[in-house]
This record gives C-alpha cells, sequence and structure tokens, in this order.
C-alpha cells in the first residue's frame, strides 16, 4: 500500500509503498478514506524529539472497516468509523468514571515493541504514530474507533476525531463555558474555528477570534465569531478591552507559542481562566505566578483532546452535523490526493488555508 512516510526528520514527506499486518486480538483493520493534515503531524515530522523512524504519522483519519481481529466485537465489516488520537483501555479508574482521555494504561491499546510491527517495508519495522493515517490501510485497537453514520462525507468524518474533538470538546467538556459568558480565541486554525462553534453551542454572549490573517477572520463569522480582531495590525488586549470592559471570561489559545500563550492570558479578566490547546512549539512561555495568576485569580488549564469521552462524544457531534448545527463543510479548505502532502502542508502552515484532507 502507499503511505507518506516520515524518513528523515524535517525533509517531509516520502511516498512510499509499505505493508500493514492482519489485525491481532481486539483490533481492527481500517481502509483509510481520508485524513486530515493536523498541524500537531506537522510538528511530529519536523521536530526531533527522539521518536524511531521511519514513520507514518496521521491522526485525524476516517475510513471502513474491511477486516476484523479474532477478539474484536465492537465493529462489523463495512462500518464507517472515525479513528482517534485517545487510548484508553475501559477499565482503569479514569476510564470508569467516564475520564478516558486520562486513561492510566493507554499503552494497552497499543502494540508494543516486543509485538509483531503493525506496519514494515521490506521487512523492516516502520513506527506508526498517531493512528498511522497518511497511509491507505491502518491496523488499530478497536478503542481506538468511533463508528459514525454512512451518510457523513469522509472528509468531514476525519476532521472529528481531532478538530472538532478538541475545539469543540475544550468549550463543552473542559472549559464548559455558561451561557452569556465572553471568549476569546488565539489562533483560527482547524482547531481555533470549531473553539469557535464550541463557544456559540454553549451560549457565549461575545466571542472573539484573533489571527493574523484575512481570510480566517471572515471564515470566524461563519462559524459563530460575533467580533475579529486582526493581531498584527491591532493592539489585541486594548481592542478585547474594549469590547468586553474587563477582558474575557475564558480564554483559549490554538497555536502553541510562548507569544500568543502570553496574550491569550492578558486578555483574560480578573477571576477568568486560561486555556492551552496548542502543541508547544518554540520558546517556552515566560509565567510571572503572583501577577499572571494570584493577584488575578485566573485559573491556566492544560487541555488534551478536548477533555473528550470519543464515544460519546464524537456521535453527539456526529448527530450535530446532521441536523445542520455543526459546521464541518467549510473546515475543509480542500481534498488532496496522498501525493500532494507536501504541498498543502506547505501552504497550510503558512496560515493561508485552515484544513486539507488527503482522499484516498
Amino acid at each position: 500500500m502507499r503511505a507518506a512516510v516520515v524518513n528523515t526528520i524535517g525533509e517531509g514527506f516520502d511516498i512510499q509503498e509499505i505493508e500493514v499486518d492482519q489485525p491481532r486480538g481486539k483490533e481492527v483493520l481500517v481502509k483509510v478514506e481520508a485524513a486530515g493534515l493536523c498541524h500537531s503531524d506537522h510538528i511530529v515530522a519536523n521536530v526531533d524529539r527522539g521518536r524511531p523512524l521511519p514513520m507514518v504519522v496521521g491522526h485525524e483519519m476516517a475510513g471502513i472497516v474491511v477486516d476484523l481481529g479474532p477478539a474484536a466485537t465492537d465493529f462489523e465489516i463495512g462500518d464507517h468509523v472515525i479513528a482517534t488520537e485517545i487510548s484508553f483501555c475501559g477499565t482503569c479508574a479514569e476510564c470508569v468514571n467516564g475520564a478516558s482521555y486520562r486513561c492510566t494504561s493507554p499503552h494497552s491499546a497499543l502494540r508494543g515493541s516486543e509485538d509483531p510491527a503493525r506496519l514494515t517495508r521490506e521487512g523492516h519495522r516502520v513506527e506508526g504514530f498517531g493512528v498511522a493515517g497518511f497511509a491507505e490501510y491502518t491496523v488499530l485497537h478497536q478503542n481506538k474507533l468511533v463508528k459514525v453514520p454512512k451518510e457523513i462525507p469522509f472528509a468531514q468524518a476525519a476532521v472529528l476525531g481531532c478538530a472538532t474533538a478538541t475545539g469543540v470538546g475544550a468549550v463543552l467538556n473542559a472549559a464548559k463555558v455558561a451561557p452569556g459568558e465572553t471568549v476569546a480565541v488565539v489562533g483560527l486554525g482547524g482547531i481555533g474555528l470549531n473553539v469557535i462553534q464550541g463557544a456559540r453551542l454553549a451560549g457565549a454572549k461575545t466571542i472573539i477570534g484573533i489571527d493574523l490573517q484575512p481570510d480566517k477572520l471572515e471564515l470566524a463569522k461563519k462559524f459563530g465569531a460575533t467580533h475579529v480582531i486582526h493581531g498584527g495590525e491591532q493592539d489585541v488586549v486594548a481592542a478585547i478591552k474594549e469590547i468586553t470592559g474587563t477582558g474575557v471570561h475564558h480564554s483559549f489559545e490554538a497555536i502553541g507559542l510562548g507569544a500568543t500563550q502570553r496574550q491569550a492570558i492578558d486578555v483574560t479578566r480578573t477571576g477568568g481562566h486560561v486555556h492551552f490547546i496548542g502543541l508547544p512549539q518554540g520558546k517556552p512561555l515566560e509565567l510571572n505566578v503572583m501577577l499572571d495568576l494570584l493577584i488575578h485569580q485566573r485559573s491556566l488549564h492544560g487541555i488534551y483532546m478536548g477533555s473528550s469521552n470519543v464515544r460519546k462524544d464524537i456521535p453527539y457531534y456526529a448527530d450535530l452535523y446532521l441536523q445542520g448545527r455543526l459546521n464541518l463543510d467549510d473546515l475543509i479548505a480542500q481534498e488532496i490526493p496522498l501525493e500532494q502532502i507536501n504541498e498543502a502542508y506547505e501552504k497550510q502552515e503558512t496560515g493561508a488555508i485552515a484544513r486539507s484532507v488527503i482522499r484516498f
């Protein structure tokens, strides 16, 4: 099968032929139909953190079940599924209490280093990061999959697994934004736009989107932003205080840069809540605990994958989409073949578009 393989960190993706193993135990073999180009996967492919190579990344994926391991009971051949970065055992105290995103035994849903490789090339192991969605097939433990209605197009289904689960989930599950509260979102990529529409679903009174790209600012209005601010042309802190009077109840940083994390803190009112979603990159944030947190009584909250209980949340978001209440269509800027992954990431990383999706 064809896959986008990372052979050398920082040198992009090579389209190569590799092999996928048969499903074992509770695993499921999925024919990948669509895979979203998330910024996190680009970071994995370009920042050396000691991960073994070669590697296939991709964690935002939708496809069709084509084979089942002997102990897999949650799905049937032909089911449409999305894959998720969250791995959970289903039996630890966190999972039993509904917090599968905090599972204490996530590796139980993964193959170990001594197990047969899921992916190989000419007989040698190829590592799979995330759900290894940048390939024509992937084999995963059934706990990493969620069934979705067949009425949802594959490209839209794919973004449910990360962009929507992370963005909408951050608002509804983690921040628990209340009707009438005010929200600011720094960074309007796929996740930031979903934070915007999550705040709309929650009933926020004022929803402010901040970005450097005029097209994304306009797009944010489609998702529910009541105000937008160009971060390169306006004083963001002054503009938000003019809009709200005191700063926002909730700020969400969806980029991962120290400068924008600082901005998210500064636009939050006394007693408000700062939520970091973006995968950290570049120079780390310098925090003045006394001034930033204690005196202003702000809380600082790191959120992983929208604090999602995926088996509950993803079907809910799928229903909202089918009801016309959740916008997935405008998230997808373009659908591309696998061979265009490098060009698409180059365009996406400039901030010009929200989300590209590979269609196999």
